[in-house]
């Protein structure tokens, strides 16, 4: 849609909302390497809704809290260090206080057992939401599209979908 003298306002908002949400998306990754999942917590309402794979993720702050911060597989107890990179940001504003987001994840993670660090290549889907606070994540899902020795097994991943070159 062209802007014009009419929606340039809409216009002006929507690009505020897309560096806002995109914002977002970094913080949660810095926040994340930083092993600090208190910190990480704001970025998302209170009925948040996280799938890492088929049997890792949480629902509601308590339980995503826990999967994140607990002491056998949190992110601080199982990495000794990680580096998530957020890129490919394509946001489709449902309405003016509703957006879903995709974007590409490139995610290292040094262990602290003596193996192999491991690599995950991946898209997170999100909805986003609109609150007095700013914009938060609802929903995020994340589908694999590869990993180098990385320790989940291939089963508990979900793959993002691709066609064959039958299809």
């Amino acid at each position: 849609m062209p802007v014009t003298a009419d929606n340039l306002l809409d216009h002006v908002q929507q690009l505020v909302d897309e560096r806002d949400i995109k914002r977002v998306l970094f913080e949660y990754a810095f926040h994340l390497d930083a092993a600090d999942p208190a910190k990480m917590l704001p970025l998302f309402t209170p009925d948040l809704y996280v799938a890492y794979g088929e049997s890792h993720g949480a629902s509601g702050p308590e339980e995503y809290l826990e999967v994140l911060a607990n002491n056998k597989t949190g992110i601080a107890a199982f990495f000794a260090g990680t580096s998530h990179h957020v890129s490919n940001v394509v946001i489709d504003f449902a309405d003016t206080d509703k957006a879903t987001v995709r974007s590409v994840l490139y995610a290292w993670h040094k262990y602290n057992r003596e193996r192999p660090d491991g690599i995950v290549y991946a898209q997170y889907h999100d909805v986003f939401v609109r609150t007095a606070e700013g914009w938060k994540i609802q929903q995020r899902k994340q589908l694999t599209t590869g990993t180098e020795q990385y320790h989940a097994r291939p089963e508990t991943l979900v793959m993002a979908p691709r066609k064959s070159k039958e299809t």
